[in-house]
């Protein structure tokens, strides 16, 4: 996800949290209409982005999450079509719950957005220790792979459905002191394509998101255990398109992954990060 570069002085183009997502005025018809929706991590700066558009284009929408105070206020937000749901993604029984509250609230589940990850305080190989390479691998790892085990036999009751995991610009590359954070998003990429081959045949589409630098309280506020956001080591002067992407940004693509649109696309993966990885984008006059 980032490539460490100086702290971002008042001059640089810097975007800040998209909190709601807006309709456009020339929005088409909903493309979830009858259509139930889990999204785990679904409170977060990225998760209620995606929940809010899902619902907007019509869907039932499954919030998963730990966090109850915060997934019940957004569930009542908005209305009906909507529901909290605890989830552990580390505990197999609490997918469980999670795929039979879905259907038992809306009838079927024809879409998982394995959202839900954490980052781990930056620190070298040497200096990272086990237990935080287990928590970084079980929840972005693990939680994937039991989402999609549990999920699967529901998507097939419904007649097939969509898979997509939001990983990291972090599983293209490698970057110090993210070890276990690097891992786990290269990790999925694997079980992405394993399982789209393996569902293929029954209707279930299998992608992968690779964000960059999103401007959510992930970037913004330090990791557990660390002392600075990776906010502060960015800026976004050398990206090609000069500034942090926004929640809404990703939710856009996830919205066609996730639709009939893109009803020829598995096992495949989508950069969003403003042109990161391409490297500098440098001007005329210093290149």
């Amino acid at each position: 996800m980032t490539r460490h570069c100086r702290r971002p002085s008042v001059g640089d183009v810097v975007s800040r949290p998209a909190h709601h997502w807006r309709i456009p005025k020339d929005h088409p018809m909903p493309r979830f209409d009858n259509q139930t929706v889990l999204v785990t991590g679904g409170t977060g700066g990225q998760g209620s982005s995606h929940v809010r558009a899902f619902h907007a284009e019509g869907a039932n929408v499954v919030i998963g999450g730990i966090d109850a105070r915060r997934g019940a206020a957004l569930a009542d937000e908005l209305g009906t079509r909507a529901r909290f749901t605890r989830l552990d993604v580390t505990d197999e029984n609490s997918w469980s719950a999670a795929v039979l509250a879905a259907e038992t609230a809306f009838g079927s589940l024809n879409v998982l957005v394995n959202n839900a990850g954490v980052q781990n305080p930056p620190a070298t190989i040497e200096e990272t220790d086990q237990a935080t390479w287990s928590r970084i691998l079980d929840v972005n790892l693990t939680g994937a792979f039991l989402g999609i085990k549990v999920a699967a036999p529901a998507l097939r009751r419904a007649g097939g459905g969509v898979v997509v995991n939001i990983a990291s610009i972090m599983g293209l590359g490698g970057t110090a002191h993210y070890a276990p954070y690097v891992a786990s998003k290269w990790a999925v990429r694997g079980l992405t394509r394993t399982a789209a081959v393996e569902l293929g045949r029954d209707r279930i589409r299998v992608n992968t998101i690779h964000p960059g630098v999103i401007s959510t309280p992930f970037i913004h506020e330090p990791a557990a255990g660390a002392s600075a956001a990776i906010a502060d080591y960015y800026s976004p002067e050398p990206f090609a398109i000069p500034r942090l992407g926004e929640p809404a940004d990703v939710t856009r693509l996830l919205l066609f992954l996730s639709s009939t649109d893109a009803s020829f696309i598995t096992g495949s993966e989508y950069v969003i990060d403003g042109g990161l990885l391409l490297g500098p984008a440098l001007q005329a006059e210093t290149a």
